[in-house]
Order: C-alpha cells, then sequence, then structure tokens
C-alpha cells in the first residue's frame, strides 16, 4: 500500500498555513462570490481551509471543480 497522501488528504488534513506557519488555519464552509470576467459567481457551501491570520485560502480540487462547475461559461465567438 502507498503511504503518500493524495493532494486532497493533504489539504483536508491542512494543520499550518502555507503562507504564514499560523497554526489556527481552520475548515470552514460558506458560501463564496467571486468574478470571472468581470462578472460576479456564486459558490454555495463551499468547503476549504482558511487562515484568520493571514486570510489565505487553501482550496482542495473537489473545491475547484465546484468553482469552475459554478463559473460562467465563457461564449464562443461567432467566426
Amino acid at each position: 500500500m502507498n503511504d503518500i497522501a493524495r493532494p486532497s488528504e493533504f489539504i483536508m488534513n491542512l494543520k499550518t498555513c502555507p503562507t504564514c506557519g499560523s497554526k489556527r488555519i481552520r475548515r470552514v464552509r460558506r458560501t463564496v462570490t467571486r468574478q470571472s470576467r468581470g462578472k460576479p459567481f456564486t459558490v454555495p457551501q463551499l468547503d476549504f481551509h482558511e487562515c484568520p491570520a493571514c486570510g489565505e485560502q487553501v482550496y482542495s480540487p473537489d473545491a475547484m471543480a465546484k468553482i469552475e462547475a459554478c463559473r460562467p461559461k465563457r461564449r464562443k465567438s461567432a467566426a
């Protein structure tokens, strides 16, 4: 059996902020609003890690997939 953790397992067990080293990083779940090409979009109930010390947000591959699924699709230009 492989003893190396997959990236998503590492992110889910994050104990130290990768930016500032704070041990206060916590897993949170909240609805977030972002912008894509100037248009706002909402991602409901997104799970991610957030550091209260520096504001860093760390997203798992699953969280990134959810963000991409909620992001407005790019329209193809008429050629």
